[in-house]
């Protein structure tokens, strides 16, 4: 317990030194251990370069970009609660099944989201 209070008191620059170097260690294992997150960084990777290139102006380009973005964080979150699932039962449950099987239907809603509006964006005849 002393150890999270003393992550607590941090303040300031050292508070947000600390909560980078956390990030970067959860991006760091994302890639270390989840082959979706390293697939879904791939994506991005080509998709960044099309979004520059077809998007029409700067809301287009953010829309696509922080589309594909979007499915990145959903799959960092659904690893997290995938990993602490494991960690509190790592037996078969019902309850632990429905938490994944939960977890992965939002990356494929935020995947789902991610072409929905690389459709509208490209295609605007499709929003109508």
């Amino acid at each position: 317990m002393s150890d999270y209070l003393e992550f607590k008191g941090k303040q300031g620059l050292t508070r947000l030194f600390n909560a980078l170097g956390y990030s970067r260690d959860g991006l760091a294992a994302a890639w270390k251990h989840e082959a979706a997150f390293r697939e879904e960084v791939l994506l991005l990777l080509l998709a960044v370069p099309l979004a520059l290139y077809f998007g029409q102006d700067g809301l287009a380009r953010a829309l696509l970009i922080g589309s594909i973005l979007l499915v990145l964080i959903v799959e960092i979150l659904n690893s997290g609660l995938e990993a602490i699932v494991d960690k509190a039962s790592p037996e078969k449950h019902e309850l632990a099944k429905r938490a994944k099987d939960m977890g992965s239907a939002a990356v494929l809603l935020a995947l789902i989201n991610a072409a929905v509006v690389w459709a509208c964006v490209l295609w605007p005849g499709t929003a109508s």
